[in-house]
């Protein structure tokens, strides 16, 4: 099977049609077309929300008003509603833009209005970070698998800084994130002490872990008996 993303509107709805009839479970149709369970547990809820015109590629990055966040953040946390009623409710892109959303409010971050416009303009020319913040940052996005948008809003940094660091970091590792425009690297931009490195390390398995936890309590919750119909 393909990258999901060349997959055209049409091709997405034959392979979740099995699961839509309720003749295969989300993990089952998962091996059979080598796709992971949550991409395709995605197109279900996006089609069910949508029709056939949710399973087209995203055109460009959806915007969300500061009151809208904030009443979807307290449906979870305060009036105990799942994360998949809420993205159903307000029709929010993905679980994971809303649990962007409910980790800046547990940090005392204020809830921002998204603005209009595609991936990346929302802070075109990103920010000044340090070599640490780089190797948080980008673990972050890789551990959530590749999750640019959560990334950019919890962190604040533009698309093509994160896009550029991943595959840097891909290619060379931690390494591969100095800051490399000057003739000499700056000592403290190319050495982490024992414990900052040990810290980045716990911080990127916490991070994978609650992304699996999720992912695992959204299987729970949409068993294939109650995921169309």
């Amino acid at each position: 099977m393909g990258k999901s993303k060349r997959l055209s509107a049409s091709d997405r709805l034959e392979i979740i049609r099995p699961i839509i009839e309720n003749k295969s479970s989300v993990n089952q149709r998962s091996k059979e077309v080598n796709l992971h369970h949550s991409i395709l547990s995605e197109w279900v809820r996006k089609f069910k929300d949508d029709g056939i015109q949710g399973l087209e590629n995203g055109k460009g990055w959806k915007p969300y008003t500061k009151e809208l966040k904030n009443k979807a953040v307290q449906d979870v946390l305060v009036h105990k509603l799942s994360k998949s009623e809420v993205v159903r409710k307000y029709k929010i892109s993905s679980r994971s833009v809303l649990t962007g959303w409910i980790n800046r409010y547990n940090s005392e971050k204020e809830l921002e209005s998204t603005s209009t416009g595609r991936v990346g303009t929302i802070m075109t020319e990103g920010r000044k970070t340090t070599y640490e913040e780089r190797i948080e940052i980008t673990e972050f996005t890789i551990a959530r698998d590749k999750d640019y948008k959560t990334a950019m809003e919890k962190y604040n940094v533009s698309y093509y800084q994160l896009y550029s660091w991943v595959q840097k970091y891909e290619k060379d590792g931690q390494e591969g994130l100095q800051d490399r425009r000057g003739k000499k690297i700056n000592k403290e931009e190319s050495q982490l002490s024992d414990l900052e490195k040990a810290n980045l390390e716990i911080k990127k398995l916490k991070v994978r872990n609650e992304f699996l936890e999720m992912q695992d309590a959204f299987e729970k919750i949409t068993p294939k008996n109650r995921l169309y119909g």
